[in-house]
């Protein structure tokens, strides 16, 4: 009788050990996948700004806007439209799951509200830096902006006491030093002012984007991820388009100026398809995200998600290089050197790299 508890423990055991490997690695396929999802948006987000009124703000001729308004203005008009699509495909997915109660439920209660503020850090802080130094700096700002790992790691140590070991700070070494290699790449060729100033303003989202993953790191721990990605996409949308837009018009010289703007965006057909599309891989980046990091961990789930830093740029270049055939959007080989260690740095910060061989040796 005992010898058959034996085997019959042992094999369940060894299920367990079975599940548990699955698991994680529908976790990391989750997680990877939210890296290449957020490296299309960026890229879809990117095309749309060059399609119908934005090629005229954009062109050679901008209709009298000043230069304020072509750089802020109008970049944060398209993270504003962006979060808006994000937040209906989010909405509408919530209702087809039947969580729309749940979601009006938790926006008052302490997780919802923690959601909210760091929806107010990524989503006009850090979601405008974004776009508005992939305006001045091009495609060489996406892996300048994924130092957000590393700075949530500082920033765990600073406002949480949480322990930063000798492999964690390795990590944030290899990631500072890619940074100063990608940098360096666009410096190289001789960046004018614009691109310096749109990597400093990557740094910014970069920034903005750890401080938002220490805060909602907390609230996605208590309430649903699927409601809490509806509350990130809707306060993100809601701030971006109505508070965020007509601070800019006012510091443009009039709130009326932004309304114009906005009326003129929605209803240029060419470029909302994009924007349709963009938002569309918003909202799924973050669902696989906060699915992905319930599954293998929020450590290995933002290495793996920290992959847009190549995937960016990559399909930055493919769809608007190589399929719309504009220029400036290749990066040098160096830059995409810096892109790989940058990963590789995110998954040092994560976790240990040689966990993953051992893991292997465990199912072998």
């Amino acid at each position: 009788m005992s010898e058959v508890l034996a085997v019959v423990n042992i094999q369940a055991v060894a299920a367990k050990k079975r599940l548990q490997s699955n698991f994680l690695k529908k976790g990391i396929t989750l997680a990877l996948s939210s890296g290449l999802a957020y490296g299309l948006y960026t890229a879809f987000l990117t095309m749309g700004m060059t399609k119908g009124v934005w090629a005229d703000w954009y062109g050679a001729n901008t209709k009298g806007l000043s230069t304020f308004v072509v750089v802020y203005l109008i970049a944060a008009l398209g993270n504003a439209i962006n979060d808006v699509c994000s937040a209906v495909w989010a909405l509408s997915y919530a209702g087809i799951k039947g969580k729309l109660k749940d979601f009006f439920r938790c926006i008052n209660t302490p997780p919802g509200r923690m959601m909210i503020v760091a929806a107010l850090i990524g989503g006009p802080i850090a979601g405008t830096a974004y776009v508005i130094a992939i305006q001045m700096a091009g495609s060489i700002a996406v892996p300048i902006s994924a130092l957000c790992p590393a700075i949530a790691a500082i920033l765990g140590k600073v406002l949480y006491k949480q322990k930063l070991s000798k492999r964690m700070a390795l990590g944030i070494l290899i990631c500072v030093s890619a940074s100063f290699l990608i940098g360096s790449a666009g410096f190289s060729v001789g960046a004018s002012k614009t691109t310096s100033i749109g990597i400093g303003i990557a740094c910014i989202a970069a920034l903005g984007w750890g401080f938002e993953a220490c805060v909602a790191g907390y609230g996605t721990s208590m309430i649903d991820p699927q409601i809490g990605i509806c509350i990130r996409q809707v306060t993100s949308g809601i701030a971006n388009l109505f508070i965020l837009v007509p601070i800019f018009g006012f510091m443009a010289g009039g709130v009326n100026i932004s309304f114009d703007l906005a009326i003129q965006a929605f209803t240029s057909g060419p470029a909302m398809i994009w924007f349709l599309l963009s938002g569309l891989l918003s909202f799924i980046t973050f669902m696989s995200w906060y699915a992905a990091n319930s599954m293998c961990g929020a450590g290995l789930g933002s290495a793996c998600n920290g992959t847009y830093s190549f995937f960016g740029p990559l399909f930055c270049l493919l769809l608007l290089g190589v399929y719309g055939g504009m220029d400036g959007w290749a990066l040098p080989s160096v830059a995409w050197v810096g892109a790989i260690v940058m990963m590789f740095g995110i998954l040092t910060i994560s976790m240990n790299p040689l966990d993953l061989l051992r893991r292997k040796k465990e199912e072998i």
